[in-house]
């Protein structure tokens, strides 16, 4: 009995192999970078930022760390320079305290609430965060970033009745760029 054979027709066969080797230079050819956007992704230094930096330490975290045109800032809290709870039990200032904190990092940068694209609140008392909520009125006098408010069972101290995070956006121009 004998064995089918499969013929491939030259012209396809040849049509296969230009194929194969055009999608081999276009990918030899293609700008380094990620494909999806193709072009080379900028090497950025991150530039950490540490309000407390022997709390930080203890803990092992930094509050804010800027990369490219975005900073991010880790959840602030009403603690004093030696990390211990502040304003236990008033919840308005300890929300002050926290914007205070904010303020500090945001100058720090240059930016300021102006600049928050990312505002991410957790409490463990939601009632009281809707009764002073309204304070956000003086932080953010332009607009309201996007974010979420969490209510949560506990935060890292339990003193602790509110912690605010940020992300900010803040594009530098020079003179040449400047939109």
């Amino acid at each position: 009995m004998k064995t089918p054979t499969l013929q491939v027709s030259p012209i396809i066969l040849a049509l296969l192999l230009t194929l194969c080797f055009t999608s081999c230079n276009q990918r030899r050819n293609a700008p380094p970078g990620p494909p999806e956007y193709g072009m080379e992704r900028p090497f950025m230094t991150p530039e950490y930022f540490s309000l407390r930096p022997e709390v930080e330490n203890a803990y092992g975290y930094t509050h804010a760390v800027k990369l490219g045109h975005d900073i991010k800032i880790s959840g602030a809290v009403s603690m004093d320079e030696n990390g211990n709870p502040t304003a236990v039990g008033d919840f308005e200032q300890q929300m002050k305290n926290c914007y205070a904190d904010l303020d500090t990092i945001l100058k720090h940068y240059g930016c300021t609430f102006d600049d928050v694209v990312v505002e991410n609140i957790f409490t463990t008392n939601m009632a009281l965060f809707l009764e002073h909520a309204a304070y956000r009125n003086t932080i953010y006098t332009t607009h309201f970033p996007t974010g979420s408010w969490l209510g949560v069972t506990e935060l890292a101290v339990p003193e602790f009745m509110i912690e605010i995070e940020l992300e900010v956006y803040k594009p530098e121009y020079s003179s040449n760029d400047a939109p």
